[in-house]
């Protein structure tokens, strides 16, 4: 297996789990990760926020880790990735502001890549204009922003992905297994037991 290079669009809130698994998962299996955010350097930090579902009518927010960064986002440019991955958490809201961002995304989406996205990774998908006629999953307050982008929100349960094509996302963090294993197939990556 080609060991891949995979772009991580992080900022800070992101979800911890939606960044640090994903993040650890790839390295593991031999990809490369650049985790980069506007503004910060590698070296630099985000802070993060650990979300979970305790039964109220919306997720639980608590303080998560800082999470190292280690490239610089000014050093970025789509043709130099094999695929994205977006976490959700807080950061999507703002970095869909980011023209620079977008046009990370809409390179990305553009030459056919692999994007994995998981829980609010979808507003930064609908921000860049790549959903439209495309199958998506997201956080259920995400589905709005799904539809309005020419897409069709997919309501899976919270631990399950859909893919569609090179796209893969998934609900929220208790996807992880499914998601990932997912992103890896899209990927082309093998892991033989």
């Amino acid at each position: 297996m080609a060991a891949k290079k995979i772009l991580m669009l992080v900022g800070d809130y992101v979800e911890d789990y939606e960044v640090m698994v994903p993040f650890q998962a790839l390295l593991m299996v031999g990809h490369v990760v650049h985790a980069v955010c506007p503004g910060k350097k590698a070296g630099e930090r985000v802070r993060t926020a650990v979300h979970d579902f305790e039964g109220d009518q919306t997720y639980s927010e608590k303080p998560g880790h800082n999470f190292a960064l280690n490239f610089d986002f000014e050093a970025v440019r789509a043709a130099d990735y094999d695929a994205l991955v977006v976490p959700g958490g807080r950061a999507p809201e703002y970095l869909r502001l980011n023209p620079q961002v977008l046009e990370l995304v809409r390179g990305i989406a553009g030459a056919g890549k692999p994007i994995a996205a998981i829980c609010h990774g979808a507003q930064l998908l609908a921000a860049a204009g790549v959903l439209e006629d495309r199958a998506c999953s997201a956080y259920p307050a995400c589905a709005p922003e799904v539809g309005l982008a020419g897409g069709r929100y997919v309501d899976i349960p919270v631990d399950q992905a859909h893919t569609d094509g090179n796209l893969v996302t998934a609900p929220a963090w208790p996807a992880h297994p499914a998601w990932l294993a997912a992103f890896l197939e899209v990927l082309g990556t093998r892991i033989e037991l």
